[in-house]
């Protein structure tokens, strides 16, 4: 069975050797692997964050977590997300033949690329989607400049 390939973003996302190795481990369908490396302890999810001229834009990919349950902090320019998607109760019966999707805690800090202001941040949740909008301090803001000809 052919597994989903990520789309590349640009022709500089080169994939990583790494990433060639754990495709081909996973073409084995061992389970036994993932019980012995507790492969749903390792769910990180994607991440994506962007820059407009007056905030800073992050939005994750979070489906199955109670948006009430997340603790998102910054400190400095460094913000951190922690969450858990938690798993489902198995139900009496019912015997699995394959089970993908991963649950677990995560914590993903980055440091943001300008001076934001915490109080401002707007954090709204759609459709699994967490997107924060997080305003940059007055000095961190683009300032276009002016050319005087003489």
């Amino acid at each position: 069975m052919l597994g989903l390939v990520p789309r590349r973003r640009s022709l500089l996302d080169v994939p990583s050797p790494f990433d060639l190795i754990d495709r081909w481990f996973e073409s084995f369908e061992l389970p036994v692997l993932d019980r012995v490396f507790e492969r749903d302890r390792f769910w990180v999810p994607a991440f994506d964050v962007s820059e407009t001229d007056d905030h800073i834009v992050v939005k994750a990919d979070l489906p199955g977590i109670d948006p009430k349950e997340l603790d998102i902090s910054i400190t400095g320019n460094v913000l951190t997300v922690k969450g858990e998607k938690k798993q489902e109760h198995e139900e009496k019966g019912e015997s699995y033949h394959r089970v993908e999707r991963t649950f677990g805690s995560f914590t993903r800090s980055f440091t943001l690329p300008a001076d934001v202001d915490p109080n401002g941040v707007e954090a709204t949740y759609k459709d699994g989607v967490l997107k924060l909008m997080i305003p940059k301090t007055e000095k961190s803001k683009r300032k276009k400049i002016e050319v005087k000809t003489q």
